[in-house]
């Protein structure tokens, strides 16, 4: 059974491999290769640490992890800085040169991804609710009192329509 099993696994990883390939890990563009290097070194440092078999290899291992860790830290903090720096001079080529489109684009990418703050739930006497359950309760008390009104007085006078439009109403069919 486990030698049918263990072909059976090898066969769909192996096709899987061939047909989709490996994931491709997406990582910050401004991340360098060197910097790259140096975290596939810390995986590995890391790998080594889960297979130790002894404390005393678990315990080097732990400290030439955390080595490994803070030059990756150091070295991705120092990258960044280089890329702010360069998007900062690009803008202010820009925006010397009067590009705005150019300056546009570089400044969001300065300022990352912003997010609108959620909009401020009032109660009835306009003070503002903080629990997500009590703003909950206030929408419902306002669509109520929104949609469950009477019917009007006056309703609108809508004349139907002279003739039916040639509008096909039977299912879609493949052609």
């Amino acid at each position: 059974m486990k030698d049918n099993w263990k072909s059976i696994k090898e066969a769909l990883t192996s096709t899987c491999q061939e047909v989709l390939g490996l994931k491709k890990h997406h990582h910050k563009e401004w991340i360098s290769i060197e910097t790259l290097d140096k975290i596939k070194k810390r995986k590995n440092k890391k790998a080594a640490i889960n297979n130790s078999r002894t404390r005393a290899e678990k315990v080097q291992g732990q400290a030439e992890y955390t080595k490994a860790n803070k030059q990756v830290k150091r070295s991705i903090r120092a990258d960044k800085k280089k890329y702010v720096e360069e998007l900062a001079t690009t803008a202010e080529k820009a925006a010397r040169e009067g590009n705005m489109e150019q300056l546009h684009d570089t400044l969001k990418k300065l300022a990352g991804k912003y997010s609108k703050p959620e909009g401020l739930v009032k109660d009835k006497e306009d003070r503002p609710i903080t629990e997500i359950q009590q703003q909950r309760i206030r929408w419902v008390e306002c669509f109520e009192g929104l949609l469950n009104r009477p019917a009007p007085m006056n309703p609108p006078d809508i004349e139907p329509a002279h003739a039916d439009l040639p509008i096909d109403a039977n299912p879609p069919t493949k052609e």
